[in-house]
């Protein structure tokens, strides 16, 4: 597998999924399949599972791709720049070849997703998705609900009397285990400090990463974590890439190296898919991003000078030189589009 792939997850009450799908997957090669529910279900933990577990079947050719909202020239940029080529024509050739598993995770823009799809069509590569919601023909829509909620049962014994609470959450569920498990708080202190603060109360929500039962915990462990901890997960909600490494965190919170980080693991508040590498959960991300402001041309800064010095680090760093393209477009900056589209011309 390439480098960019998290590594294989542990799973929870997750047995007949995983199964249900490897068998989807292959016994209809190429598949097109998208794993659909709301933020902090488990879609991207089950896809990442679902890639080792098929991987052999696969020659190790399985490959993890975030797309978000990026439009289709962008994520034929990014994948071209990924498996070294220059024009979709050479990734169509290398698509038909051999055999592939592309995740492509967090997608939100349906007419850049089918266009993408639909470009490979004929080709040998499967297609797994991750999405909040999806409206795609020609996929098959797996829906990802709580792991055990059909059953009754609970995923996270320690915090089983906030299972119903926190509606079967498995990110809330998670998170409130952590905090239980460090001894910050019993379950029943916990549920009735959430529920204080509303948790259970109906509202509309802004959109799917907009989920009430994390964002009551986030506040929760907000309140309680040192001012070093609040500034680490500020950069990394306003990111637009994807895991950050040390050095940029501490650079960007201007904090010395691993400062703040230690609350944050210890809460499960940041995910470390790598070493020495970390990120949000996209409810995490947004429930930090309400509460918090970030300059964003200070991302454009540091990534695009951090692989203009050194650009042996794009495989690790290209979502964020990506984020810094397109948040440079969106501004209409025309001096810092040409710096972008020159770096893009050297690493390619």
């Amino acid at each position: 597998m390439i480098s960019a792939f998290p590594p294989r997850p542990k799973l929870r009450g997750r047995g007949v999924e995983i199964k249900t799908l490897e068998r989807a997957i292959l016994a209809h090669r190429p598949s097109r399949i998208a794993l659909v529910g709301p933020g902090g279900s488990g879609k991207s933990v089950l896809a990442a599972a679902l890639g080792h577990r098929v991987a052999r079947a696969f020659g190790d050719r399985v490959h993890w791709v975030r797309i978000g909202a990026w439009d289709f020239r962008t994520c034929v940029e990014l994948l071209a720049m990924r498996f070294r080529k220059k024009t979709l024509a050479e990734l169509r050739s290398l698509f038909r070849r051999e055999e592939r598993l592309v995740v492509l995770d967090n997608h939100e823009d349906d007419r850049a997703t089918a266009k993408l799809l639909d470009a490979f069509a004929h080709t040998k590569v499967s297609f797994l998705l991750t999405a909040r919601r999806c409206l795609l023909g020609g996929v098959f829509v797996f829906p990802v609900t709580a792991p055990l909620v059909t059953s009754g049962r609970v995923a996270f014994p320690r915090v089983r009397a906030l299972t119903a609470k926190l509606r079967w959450n498995p990110l809330a569920l998670d998170l409130a285990d952590a905090i239980v498990a460090r001894s910050m708080a019993s379950a029943t202190t916990l549920g009735r400090d959430l529920v204080a603060k509303g948790l259970g109360r109906v509202r509309a929500l802004d959109h799917e990463d907009d989920v009430p039962e994390v964002a009551g915990i986030v506040d929760w462990c907000w309140r309680r974590l040192p001012r070093e901890s609040r500034r680490v997960l500020t950069v990394l909600a306003h990111t637009g890439g994807d895991h950050v490494d040390v050095d940029s965190i501490a650079r960007l919170s201007r904090l010395p190296a691993r400062a703040g980080l230690e609350p944050l693991v210890r809460l499960r508040l940041v995910q470390a898919h790598f070493r020495d590498r970390f990120a949000l959960h996209a409810v995490v991300r947004h429930a930090v991003q309400k509460r918090t402001d970030f300059d964003p041309s200070r991302f454009y800064a540091h990534y695009v000078g951090l692989l203009e010095r050194e650009p042996a680090r794009f495989d690790w760093e290209q979502t964020h030189l990506f984020a810094a393209m397109d948040w440079a477009y969106r501004v209409a900056d025309r001096a810092r589009i040409l710096r972008v589209e020159a770096l893009l011309d050297r690493l390619a």
